[in-house]
């Protein structure tokens, strides 16, 4: 069934050599501790755990399923993952980016960002569970009481009970304006939660002792629309004063969704049947607080699929160097052997290329947005703060989109490379595939997140938030426009960052006189973005690496390999998407929906 070895040598890279989080570091008093010693026996830490506990667990995961008991709507996870479970808690990983306050170990986002890949390569299915719990510690920490941070904290920091989010409904999708699900104020100050939600990742299982349940619901009166939701912390078990477990609640798993993919991951109906829950902020401005949660999975969803590009590439290389078929069309590679090996192929190259290119750029950009995160909460300096909260706020639904774009392609690219075997379930390629796909979908669709940038985060602001990072590019292309051996990179560089620049403000324009032009432009316009980040991201890594090119490290000339494939073959995908991105609404629009 393959394996997984976790990149260690290109997350140093991209840590300490671009982009230096030592002497970042440096500069939060909070993180004063960390460096890179610690940082690095973590990574090695992870790395073991996530090869030798969660991959061996991934295609059995996948095979059996969770199972729901309708007569006591209780779910039970697949074998081993329970103990597995039991293992990350053991081991403290719940707690690496959390608060010391509540039992954290207060390290950085930064290097959480890292572990996370390493748990979703080996296992996404499994990771979903402490992930969510994850980005309901957020939320509280950022909205909670203080009585509710001091109850519920300590016992998500622990991993000792999880948390999920309960947005949607069945008539909902994505407009959460439209939901139904009713909260009635209690005389003790609780409320009385009653309705449906679907689609709730890890909403019931046998891991963690307790589940909490973040839940969106109206209060009576409400505003209609999205102004009008409120945020519950619904707990499966009402616990006690003291934090331990009271009466069973009335929020029941009705079903277990049957999906393509991810069948280790209960992805469960959840009822509320007057179940009690509290107000998490005020009411009314619930989506205010859970944009917190949701902003965390988008980020998460970025790394599933950042972490499923890395796993299907090992893997497909592997095969490559292993599977012997035909010769090289340039003359007999292998000649002891009845054939050559398939990694000789252009096209195989092409293919294992685009899915290293998509994993060590996504790396390398992810890496840098959770460092923007570590900043935003915890620079000394507000300008710099500031600075941090705008990129990431920019930056949140490229990395959900153009990763998980890219990760379907590239896991789709791997199991080309097997022909039939990948097809088969017993390579455990085509469960790569399965499982990407709903990262394009969930924590809203990724044309949600192309609408969410150019709407919300280009346009709102007459650009001002994409100039700023901009000037950070075109300082760097002034810095090394003179520099011949860097002009393969700087050079389309620049001429991207040019054409972003004329292509935002001819959409702007068109989308003032009609709404649809924005519609129409999102989603190529987000992979434009997309690869001017990336564009940027390798023409540094490629600097560093022409610097030490020379030395007996053969790492560098592969990360220069890499960028030059990325530049000469993947970057080209702009000139096409600016021409979509231009077309207008015209032709989309103008057949009537009863000719469709």
């Amino acid at each position: 069934m393959g394996q997984y070895v976790a990149p260690i040598r290109d997350m140093h890279f991209v840590l300490h050599e671009f982009l230096k989080v030592e002497d970042e570091l440096k500069q939060m008093p909070y993180y004063a501790e960390v460096d890179a010693a610690v940082i690095n026996q973590v990574l090695e830490e992870g790395a073991k755990f996530t090869s030798e506990v969660l991959f061996p667990l991934n295609h059995s995961g996948d095979t059996e399923g969770c199972h729901h008991d309708r007569a006591s709507h209780a779910v039970t996870t697949p074998k081993g993952f329970k103990e597995a479970y039991r293992k990350y808690v053991d081991g403290g990983w719940a707690a690496l980016a959390c608060a010391p306050e509540y039992g954290g170990q207060g390290l950085p986002i930064l290097l959480n960002n890292s572990f996370y890949e390493m748990l979703n390569s080996s296992n996404q299915a499994w990771s979903m569970y402490p992930g969510l719990s994850h980005g309901a510690y957020e939320c509280l920490l950022e909205h909670g009481t203080e009585q509710q941070k001091k109850l519920y904290l300590p016992k998500l920091v622990s991993g000792q009970w999880s948390g999920t989010m309960c947005l949607t409904e069945a008539h909902c999708g994505t407009d959460l304006g439209l939901l139904r699900s009713k909260a009635t104020p209690q005389a003790d100050g609780s409320y009385a939660i009653s309705g449906s939600k679907i689609f709730i990742s890890a909403g019931e299982h046998d891991m963690a002792e307790n589940i909490l349940h973040l839940v969106l619901a109206r209060v009576p009166d409400a505003p209609e629309g999205s102004k009008g939701i409120s945020l519950f912390l619904v707990p499966k078990f009402l616990p006690n004063a003291d934090g331990t477990l009271g009466a069973r609640n009335t929020i029941t798993c009705a079903g277990i969704e049957e999906k393509m993919g991810i069948h280790a991951n209960a992805t469960c109906q959840m009822d509320l049947d007057a179940a009690r829950g509290w107000i998490i902020g005020v009411p009314n401005k619930g989506l205010n607080a859970m944009f917190v949660f949701m902003n965390a999975a988008r980020l998460g969803v970025g790394m599933q699929s950042l972490g499923l590009t890395e796993v299907a590439y090992q893997n497909a290389l592997l095969y490559a160097k292993d599977r012997i078929q035909m010769r090289s069309a340039a003359g007999v590679k292998a000649p002891e052997k009845a054939a050559d090996p398939i990694i000789v192929h252009p096209d195989v190259r092409r293919m294992l290329l685009t899915a290293r290119a998509y994993a060590e750029g996504g790396r390398a950009f992810t890496s840098y947005v959770a460092l923007q995160i570590d900043r935003e909460l915890h620079h000394p300096d507000p300008a710099v703060r500031a600075q941090a909260a705008d990129e990431v706020a920019l930056l949140t639904p490229v990395v959900k989109a153009f990763i998980t774009d890219n990760g379907w392609i590239a896991t789709s690219e791997a199991m080309q490379v097997f022909g039939g075997h990948g097809y088969i379930a017993d390579w455990g390629m085509e469960q790569y595939v399965r499982d990407a796909r709903i990262n394009l979908i969930y924590e809203g669709t990724n044309t949600i997140q192309s609408l969410d940038l150019l709407g919300r985060k280009v346009l709102m602001d007459n650009g001002a938030k994409l100039r700023k990072f901009g000037a950070k590019i075109q300082a760097f292309v002034e810095a090394n426009g003179t520099d011949e051996a860097m002009s393969e990179f700087v050079t389309p560089l620049a001429d991207l960052g040019a054409k972003v620049s004329k292509l935002t403000m001819e959409i702007g324009m068109k989308a003032f006189q009609n709404g649809d032009e924005m519609g129409a432009a999102a989603v190529p316009y987000l992979r434009v973005i997309g690869h001017l980040l990336y564009s940027y991201l390798f023409a540094q890594m490629a600097k560093i690496s022409l610097e030490k090119e020379a030395g007996s490290d053969s790492f560098y000339k592969g990360k220069l390999a890499t960028a030059r494939f990325y530049f000469a073959r993947l970057l080209p995908e702009t000139a096409m998407l600016i021409r979509q991105a231009r077309a207008g609404s015209a032709s989309l629009m103008a057949l009537d929906a009863d000719l469709f």
